[in-house]
């Protein structure tokens, strides 16, 4: 699959900096992160639905979608290339049942259908390439299995808010937290699945909610509010999230 080139290189070393301040930081990006969970996290759960499966999360950083998804009962495993990230995870492993190994998403170090269910949760962007991911993503699900994913559409919209705004409305910003260049039309996700066995049946937008005192708060004091929240759409013009069943 063709990717264009030319792309500033993405900074993916921060997530090594932050520890145990992946759950408590509020002047910094990752509160963001925290906030799309406490919507994305449910969803998920309950698209999964009741009965236990055997889940992969691909960059599970420190653990918030993983941990979940095990207090429900579900066998997971998280993979992540950050080590202080998975060290942070298993901390707050409340079940201590999770298992999560340092590993690159291109090439991911399981059989060929093991999974029912594979998760790509603010990790597409990251990479630069993304079909690679999916390609291992596909080929670790079971046929039939489920592959959730999220990302971010590409055009001025998603510049200026998701790269632009948050630099200048959120404090401690890493530089080149993301690269516009590496963010994903819904079309080309279609076809990076289509490509790879990969049925997309399910896709949403996935946004900030712009109002009220979080809105105000984050304006005043560029940290992000507790109550500051996302919400599902119908439009993909910003962030999106999907479902894909495997063929």
């Amino acid at each position: 699959m063709e990717r264009q080139t030319g792309h500033q290189a993405i900074n993916n070393e921060f997530y090594n900096e932050l520890k145990e301040e992946w759950y408590t930081r509020s002047d910094h990006p990752v509160a963001l992160l925290r906030a799309e969970n406490r919507v994305r996290i449910p969803w998920i759960i309950e698209e999964i639905g009741p009965e236990p499966a055997h889940v992969l999360d691909i960059g599970c950083g420190a653990g918030f979608l993983t941990n979940a998804l095990a207090e429900k009962g579900h066998t997971v495993t998280g993979v992540d290339l950050s080590q202080s990230s998975l060290e942070v995870a298993k901390t707050f492993d409340a079940e201590k049942k999770v298992r999560y190994l340092a590993g690159h998403a291109y090439c991911l170090p399981f059989e060929k259908e093991t999974f029912d269910v594979v998760c790509a949760m603010d990790v597409l962007e990251h990479v630069d390439e993304p079909a690679f991911l999916i390609a291992e993503a596909s080929r670790v699900l079971k046929p039939g299995g489920l592959f959730f994913f999220h990302t971010f559409n590409r055009n001025a919209l998603t510049y200026f808010l998701v790269i632009k705004g948050v630099e200048w409305f959120v404090k401690n910003t890493p530089p080149r937290m993301h690269v516009y260049s590496l963010f994903i039309k819904p079309e080309e996700m279609q076809r990076y699945c289509h490509h790879y066995d990969l049925t997309i049946f399910d896709m949403k937008g996935f946004n900030p909610k712009l109002r009220g005192k979080p809105l105000l708060h984050l304006l005043s004091s560029r940290k992000v509010h507790p109550d500051f929240t996302f919400a599902f759409s119908r439009r993909l013009t910003g962030g999106y999230c999907g479902i894909a069943r495997k063929m």
